[in-house]
């Protein structure tokens, strides 16, 4: 059945559809994509050389590749955090960032899948993760939950993403510039009628992802943290280490929202629909999130500090007081404290002020991550002796910097496009709650 627009639902529609770059979105894209072929340039060398041109060795094996898939893992957390569980809670407030926070999952775990592949070195190989698999390997549990939870995620990426389509198809029918997007709206949303059939079954599948999602998120952060706390090591070797991660990952996630949420509502101007209160509601939850991620923090240090083991001590020492304490003191202050300073108060919780608090917990936390991987590995149970002076460092060559910096890129690009093709923030959902809102106030 046809659907007919009022004045104002016309007007939303407009001012909700996807643009076309001006010239400085055609400077970010150029400045992304250079990026990503630099380290593409880089990964090329790598293939052909081998992994000895990074700086990993026998002790620091894993560097800031993995530092940046455990950063990618937690910050697609938060397409579970602000889509499901905030939907299941009734919280219709967050309906303008749900969009933003799925495509940050989606951007996030892709390049998290990616980034293990170029950490391993030989990717003709990644085949034997499925032919000779073991289910006693926790890296197999992360292959299968990280492939799960890509699965879910685009699903949840795309069935809200069903009746913007249809309005999509239907305002690029007669134009002649967009009719290549009108030939990919029609593939994917061509079957979408709107009928009532269609709207509850499509409900009910939305329901049932954000049910599965949030086990499997935890479960995606949980193996993850097992991957190091299985192995005994100093400052790995803890039981704290699921509620650790996963408070982590639900803590940059928000910064994360809170940054893009900011970025998109200043150049697409969509002050009308996201507002103070979103920055304000947001702010509240960083502010939670920040508290408890510190709490476990301090246990995950107090105790090891406590009991003081001669490995534990040369590893925290290392951190507190040693090479990476400069390191440590700034992602923990201004990874947590400054934000929570900032967002404490109501006038912290403006757009500005949570757009900067947002931005430090997201350098923080990737911060965090490098201090996680790092430090443990170079101080082993067994001292180092007879190696080469580099064997006790760990700095990233140039090839290891351009291939992160090339991921977090590739991310940034998956959103920017995503951005230009579909509306950022929901149309037909904001219709919706528009109706519901009129018809309260009748």
């Amino acid at each position: 059945m046809k659907k007919t627009f009022s004045e104002s639902d016309a007007k939303i529609t407009r001012d909700l559809l996807p643009r076309p770059l001006d010239k400085l979105g055609v400077l970010w894209v150029v400045v992304l994509v250079c990026v990503c072929g630099l380290g593409l340039f880089a990964y090329i060398q790598q293939i052909m050389n081998g992994l000895c041109v990074t700086s990993m060795r026998d002790y620091a094996s894993w560097g800031i590749y993995i530092s940046n898939f455990v950063f990618f893992v937690a910050i697609s957390l938060v397409g579970s955090l602000i889509t499901a569980v905030l939907r299941l809670a009734g919280a219709h407030w967050c309906t303008p960032i749900t969009r933003i926070a799925e495509i940050i999952a989606v951007s996030a775990i892709t390049f998290a899948a990616l980034i293990i592949i170029v950490d391993m070195g030989r990717p003709e190989r990644f085949y034997n993760l499925f032919l000779h698999g073991r289910l006693q390997s926790p890296i197999i549990w992360d292959v299968l939950v990280i492939s799960t939870y890509f699965i879910i995620s685009c699903f949840l990426l795309y069935l809200p993403l069903l009746p913007d389509i249809k309005i999509l198809i239907d305002e690029t029918k007669h134009d002649p510039d967009k009719k290549m997007l009108h030939k990919l709206y029609c593939f994917m949303g061509s079957f979408w009628q709107g009928t009532d059939s269609q709207v509850k079954k499509c409900e009910r599948g939305i329901n049932m992802l954000c049910v599965t999602i949030v086990p499997v998120a935890f479960s995606i952060h949980t193996v993850t943290s097992w991957l190091f706390a299985t192995t005994y090591r100093a400052g790995w070797d803890s039981s704290n280490f699921g509620a650790y991660f996963i408070s982590g990952a639900f803590l940059v996630g928000s910064g994360a929202v809170l940054v893009a949420t900011y970025v998109f509502r200043q150049i697409y101007h969509l002050e009308d629909y996201i507002s103070d209160i979103h920055f304000d509601k947001m702010g509240r939850l960083v502010v939670m999130l920040a508290g408890l991620y510190a709490y476990f923090n301090v246990n995950e240090f107090l105790v090891p500090a406590f009991k003081m083991k001669k490995p534990e001590a040369e590893f925290l020492n290392s951190l507190f007081t040693g090479s990476f304490s400069s390191v440590f003191w700034f992602a923990i202050t201004i990874g947590m404290i400054i934000p929570i300073i900032i967002l404490v108060f109501p006038k912290g919780r403006k757009p500005v002020p949570s757009f900067i608090a947002g931005c430090m917990v997201v350098v923080g936390a990737w911060l965090k991550r490098y201090l996680i991987v790092t430090p443990t590995l170079l101080h082993p149970f067994l001292p180092m002796y007879d190696c080469p002076p580099e064997f006790k460092h760990y700095v990233p060559s140039w090839q290891e910097w351009s291939i992160a910096f090339g991921s977090l890129a590739g991310a940034l690009l998956i959103i920017t496009i995503f951005a230009r093709i579909f509306p950022i923030v929901p149309i037909h959902e904001t219709i919706h709650e528009a109706h519901e809102k009129h018809n309260e106030h009748k």
